[in-house]
């Protein structure tokens, strides 16, 4: 059987990772920009996953469960606050959303 290189797994997790990051900072859509985060965050349990399988240990996997559980927060923070800034200025574009000045 024909095993894939770990290099491969970094690199596919690079290139993510920095779709990730250009997402984050040109979008303007908040929920744009939570998908973006997301997407970096499965591109660091990538990482780790690929590191547990280079080294035979399964300490990745346990931190993979632990990233999927501060994303999930993360999610559910973030939409609460989208929700809320919704319906105080009818608008979520970033740009336009300035609630943090007063």
């Amino acid at each position: 059987m024909l095993a894939v290189p770990t290099e491969y797994y970094l690199a596919l997790s690079a290139i993510l990772f920095t779709i990730g990051v250009i997402g984050v900072l040109i979008k303007r859509n908040p929920i744009v920009i939570f998908m973006c985060i997301e997407l970096m965050l499965n591109a660091v349990n990538l990482t780790f996953i690929a590191f547990g399988r280079h080294f035979a240990q399964i300490n990745g996997q346990m931190y993979v469960i632990f990233v999927m559980a501060v994303a999930a927060a993360e999610v559910t923070v973030g939409l609460g606050i989208i929700v809320a800034v919704f319906r105080t200025k009818d608008t979520i574009d970033v740009d336009e959303v300035n609630l943090l000045k007063f």
